[in-house]
Order: C-alpha cells, then structure tokens, then sequence
C-alpha cells in the first residue's frame, strides 16, 4: 500500500510502493540557496516506479530548481536526494545517463530536421547504429511524426515540436523521466494525445515526474505534491487533496456587477477568501456560517446585484488557490 502524508508540515516522509519495494526517486531534505534566496527549502517526498508524480504549485514556487537537482544538473545546498539508486550531488553523470528531461520550453535544434535531431540525440546517448535506426523509428511511431522526417524542427507546430522533444527524452528509453511544463502552448486535443503517451509510458513501468499549470492534467497524476515558497506543503492523491485541502465550505455566486466584487464579497463576516471561476466568484466561507439561501441574503443585504448562489463541490484548482494562499488567509 501507499503511505500519504496528506497535508504537511514540511516532515520528512518516505512513500513505499505496492509492493513495499524501496521507491526510484528519494528526496531527503532537499535544499537550494542562491545568496540569500531559498529556492527549495528541505523537500522529503519519494516516488516508486511507474507512478505519475505532479510537482505543482505557482510560478517561483522552485518546481524548476528542484527538477534541475534532481537530473543532476544543479547540485544541492543541503540535503540530498537519489534518482534511481544514483546520489544527485557524488554521482550526477550516473543520473543524467539513467533519466529522460523535457524542459518547458523547446529545447532542440529548430534548423535540424526531425530526424537529425533524434540522430544528434542518440550519439548524445551513446546508442549504436543498429539501436538508433530501431529506437528512432519507434520514436517517430510513438510521436507520431511519420511522414515529417525530412522537416526543420523549426517549421513544427507546438504539439509536433512538443512530441519531439518528448521522443528525443526517451530515445534511449530510461526508466526515470521528468517533463517540465511539458503541454506549454499546446492545443487541448494534442495535450490529452500527449497524455496518452504519458500514461503509456508508466504502465509500462517508467516513473514519471511532471510540472503542469493545467488542473486537467494534475488529474492523471497518480499523487501530487504542492510545492509553495520553495517548501512542500501537500501530497496527496488529487481526490484527497480535494477533500482534505479546502476546510471552508465553497459557494459559487453570480453577479450582475463584478467589478470590485471580490473586495466587497470579502469583507462580509464569514467569508474567508474568494476566487474568480470564470465568470463567477468562488466564495470560501466559515464551516456552519452560511447556507447558499443565507449567503446570498448577506450579499444582498450589502447592496450586491446576486444573481445566484450554489453550493459546489471543491475542484482541484479550489484547493490549490487555498493551498497557495498567504498564511493569514489560509485558515478558516
């Protein structure tokens, strides 16, 4: 079985697999300092193979510092972590040669075509002639580049060039892949095809950790964590989050004026914080303060144009605003 944590308080945890067999990735108060700015501020989270792991939060949160650690690419201030049994601070060459990296933005040669940059990739890798030929073939099919071989990279658009990157990742086929904000800029049917791949892949037994802006993509994620200020503060399963995150009761309200609505909607007693959804406020209230009925009556009472008030149920994007929110603002 899978030990949680659930909601944290930055306490050393270790998450065995089903199997009770030691996890591929082990993060052991993970630490980075840059003069005097804490980037990552001692991280414990472990991940067993073939897991989909999210590594969320808001931008400047440190997900990049700590994904950059973690491919032996940045070594640590403080504490350590070790990506497929190989130390990321004594053994980093080790662990660059046993992962697959995509970072956020495209990263290959956009004035090499599709197949000269798999082939640059596979002499990066160390793949011998026969192996490439097999491996790049099975890249393209997997991609599902066919018939753009003899393309600039550069003259892909998004979805392609995000395909190839992801290809390029796995040419040499490790059993540890990170994907940073992989779906950038990508269209929502290529996003779900990407996952597909994603999903894929850790069926058949890679370890997968990913950072994502996108609520619809964390969904896939076997259990997230929620990195904010450089420190973890959740990790859960996103169904767990979704219950145990959010402890107010959520209303969702229509306006008919919601210019400067989420100050005023704030300000009644018993409201704990809002958030825009769409075109209509989330309202995170006091557990036993309100009823839809009763809320909207407050509003109104207040000179607000309410239009309606609904009782809903609290999203993934609900509970990551909460767990986001400053430390003031963050209780009910």
């Amino acid at each position: 079985m899978f030990l949680n944590v659930g909601l944290l308080n930055n306490k050393r945890t270790i998450t065995l697999n089903r199997n009770g067999t030691e996890p591929v990735i082990v993060v052991d108060g993970l630490t980075k300092v840059f003069g005097r700015f804490t980037a990552v501020d001692h991280l414990h989270f472990s991940v067993p193979r073939g897991e989909i792991f999210g590594f969320l939060g808001p931008n400047g949160a440190g997900k990049s510092t700590t994904i950059r650690m973690l491919c032996g690419l940045l070594s640590s201030t403080e504490g350590t972590a070790t990506v497929g049994g190989y130390d990321i601070n004594r053994d980093p060459e080790r662990v660059r040669q046993n992962i697959g990296y995509m970072s956020q933005k495209f990263s290959l040669y956009k004035d090499l075509t599709v197949s000269e940059n798999i082939a640059f990739f596979g002499g990066v890798y160390g793949l011998a002639r026969t192996r490439l030929r097999e491996r790049a073939a099975a890249v393209v099919r997997l991609a599902g580049l066919t018939g753009l071989e003899k393309r600039l990279a550069g003259t892909l658009s998004g979805a392609h060039q995000q395909r190839l990157a992801l290809g390029c990742a796995i040419l040499h086929e490790p059993p540890i892949l990170f994907l940073d904000e992989p779906t950038s800029g990508v269209d929502p049917i290529s996003r779900r095809l990407f996952w597909d791949l994603i999903q894929d892949m850790a069926s058949r037994g890679v370890t997968v950790l990913v950072t994502t802006h996108f609520m619809d993509e964390a969904e896939f994620c076997g259990r997230i964590g929620f990195i904010s200020g450089g420190r973890l503060v959740a990790l859960d399963t996103p169904s767990a989050l979704k219950r145990d995150a959010v402890r107010e009761e959520l209303y969702e309200v229509s306006l008919a004026d919601m210019q400067g609505s989420r100050e005023r909607v704030e300000s009644v007693p018993g409201v704990v914080a809002t958030s825009y959804f769409g075109r209509n406020l989330h309202v995170f209230c006091r557990p036993g303060t309100f009823t839809a009925e009763s809320l909207q009556q407050a509003l109104v009472r207040d000179g607000m144009g309410v239009q309606s008030v609904e009782s809903v149920s609290v999203s993934l994007e609900d509970a990551f605003i909460r767990l986001a929110a400053p430390a003031g603002k963050a209780a009910a």
